[in-house]
């Protein structure tokens, strides 16, 4: 079914860049990137291949049919001596008892009746169906949030470009003044040369914004598994996702470590391990067989097989194997069978302590980047009131280019700040919704 999905989303994205962009909402973008990423492709294709080592497991106590043959043909027919029966002389006689050509074929079908290793394996073949998907969920978890994030990282770009636009009609205009000023008389150069040098840095800006917007944009496919240069159209906007009242309040949500997905793959391994134990104690119990074999063999002085004659032969069998002594081997790989069932709890409990221990930390960076991105957010609309003001007295005459220069240059940095700690916040809510397992 997830093969299946995953042929859906790409057959999806493939028919709407043929015809368009490709239209995403945060919650698609991170829906596609758990069925189509490159991680998830690669988490898939190792739970199929789990999948098949577990039916291999389970072949090994079903029936098992061999066929063999083969054509022997002797160039000089060996020479025996034995004694001579027949009289004294000669005391022995050289005879050749065997013939040029002969051909067998057989089948046999073996069936393992009794083997304790055997036993644990298929037990164990549903952990490691576990592990797998186990696996192949936390690699959709990383990928949502990978998603998420670089989803964050297009809208902030071009928030960028779109503050460092609002600025540009009003150093524009008084760029303009200034140089019809200049030409009146009124002004010096060194006025208008401020401006112009002002302007020209933030234009620069500008387009290095929207060059890193272009770039989050491809970063974007690449985590979705698109082609490099499908148009992808974002349809989420930035204030929106920004005052969302379940991404405000996930600094406030109870957390618990059970059921957390590196919770229960810590769990899992401990059961693994648990179950390699047993798998080790079972090599002191005997192993039981059975095979039952039919076979045909010809032998004659030409290589005549159609001609015959044939000679049918059966036979069927048990065979025991007891384990008596091997010297501590056995011992031994059930000592280590026993510390890694160990190493498996105590990484187990560490697990549990990381996850509360990370959720604690993530709670106090999301709580520092919500006040940061606050006190960002002031300082740029003041700093845009301010820069306005200086603006207009300046087109009035009565500021100075470097009082409208600096002001605007703080804006700047203002703006710069504000996008900065409007990242980091939405990075924070990120890695805390994966800190509480919500992907």
């Amino acid at each position: 079914m997830r093969n299946i999905a995953a042929v859906l989303w790409l057959s999806i994205g493939v028919g709407a860049s043929a015809q368009g962009p490709v239209q995403l909402s945060m919650q698609q973008a991170m829906d596609q990137a758990a069925h189509q990423s490159y991680s998830v492709q690669y988490s898939q294709l190792e739970a199929d291949k789990a999948r098949a080592k577990i039916h291999e497991i389970m072949a090994i106590g079903l029936p098992q049919v061999q066929a063999s043959g083969g054509l022997n043909n002797y160039l000089k027919v060996p020479t025996q001596v034995i004694p001579n029966f027949f009289g004294n002389e000669p005391p022995t006689i050289e005879i050749q008892l065997g013939i040029p050509w002969s051909m067998n074929g057989q089948v046999q079908l073996t069936q393992l009746l009794f083997d304790g290793s055997y036993l644990v394996g298929l037990q164990a073949t549903r952990g490691l169906r576990d592990q797998a998907d186990l696996n192949l969920q936390k690699a959709e978890h990383d990928a949502r949030a990978q998603a998420a994030k670089a989803y964050y990282a297009v809208l902030a770009a071009e928030e960028g470009v779109r503050l460092l636009g609002e600025g540009l009609p009003l150093l524009e205009k008084s760029a303009h003044d200034a140089q019809a000023m200049l030409d009146q008389g009124f002004m010096e150069s060194t006025d208008v040369d401020r401006l112009t040098i002002q302007l020209a840095e933030t234009r620069n800006q500008q387009r290095n914004l929207q060059q890193q917007a272009n770039v989050a944009r491809a970063f974007l496919a690449l985590v979705l598994g698109l082609p490099s240069g499908t148009p992808i159209a974002l349809t989420d906007e930035l204030p929106a996702l920004m005052a969302d009242p379940a991404e405000q309040s996930l600094g406030t949500m109870a957390f618990s470590s059970t059921g957390h997905i590196d919770e229960r793959l810590a769990q899992n391994q401990m059961r693994l391990s648990a179950l390699e134990v047993r798998h080790q104690q079972a090599a002191y119990l005997p192993t039981l067989g059975g095979f039952i074999n039919y076979q045909q063999q010809f032998n004659g002085l030409d290589l005549t097989p159609h001609e015959g004659p044939w000679f049918p032969s059966s036979l069927w069998g048990l065979s025991l194997n007891i384990p008596i002594f091997s010297s501590g081997k056995r011992l031994n790989a059930v000592k280590q069978a026993k510390l890694t069932l160990k190493e498996a709890e105590v990484n187990r409990q560490a697990t549990e302590q990381r996850l509360l221990t990370e959720h604690q930390q993530q709670q106090a960076v999301l709580a520092s980047a919500e006040d940061s991105y606050q006190t960002a957010k002031a300082n740029m609309e003041l700093a845009q009131q301010i820069f306005r003001r200086t603006s207009v007295k300046f087109n009035e005459g009565m500021g100075s280019s470097f009082e409208l220069t600096q002001e605007h240059s703080n804006y700047l940095t203002a703006q710069q700040n504000y996008i900065q700690r409007m990242v980091e916040l939405l990075q924070a809510r990120t890695d805390m919704r994966k800190a509480l397992d919500l992907y």
